[in-house]
């Protein structure tokens, strides 16, 4: 049985060249079952809405995987913090930013306690000890208060198509 991965992107999107469109396609082509929807307003985000669509997307989806790049990791984990979603199998944490950022347009996510569950049996946290939005110091401390996995990327930017990670 091939199993049902959705993608969420963060602030902004993530169309092409970004990993995420090419991964969507991938697996697509693959004829796996996957999910990339475009999230309401990327560009000036609501939490409030980002939540409700997630747990729509969620009952109605029911993905296995879970993969999620920048701002939804900071959805995730308000959705995890309020603790009305079901467990998936597997959660990649990309690029997340720090729980404390200050941007006017994205205020409403912030800031935020990391969550006690993430609501997966399986969690993997990538970082990159170069992204703007997040210190290594800063990942290692929130790689601790979640108790999961991390891998760093050396001099991976924000890990998106910015930083050359697209195919």
């Amino acid at each position: 049985m091939r199993e049902k991965v959705l993608l969420l992107h963060g602030w902004g999107g993530s169309d092409h060249p970004h990993w995420q469109a090419w991964l969507a396609g991938e697996i697509a082509k693959d004829y796996g079952t996957v999910s990339f929807p475009l999230l309401d307003n990327p560009h000036f985000p609501s939490k409030n809405r980002w939540m409700k669509q997630f747990k729509k997307l969620l009952n109605d989806f029911e993905p296995d995987v879970v993969i999620c790049h920048s701002l939804a990791n900071t959805a995730w984990f308000h959705l995890c913090n309020e603790g009305e979603i079901k467990e998936v199998k597997r959660l990649l944490l990309v690029a997340p930013p720090r729980l404390d950022l200050e941007l006017e347009t994205i205020a409403t996510f912030f800031p935020l306690s990391p969550p006690k569950n993430l609501f997966a049996k399986e969690v993997l946290l990538v970082t990159s000890d170069n992204d703007p939005y997040m210190t290594p110091k800063e990942a290692n401390a929130l790689q601790k208060a979640l108790n999961i996995e991390m891998k760093v990327l050396h001099n991976a930017g924000h890990i998106n198509g910015e930083s050359d990670f697209g195919e």
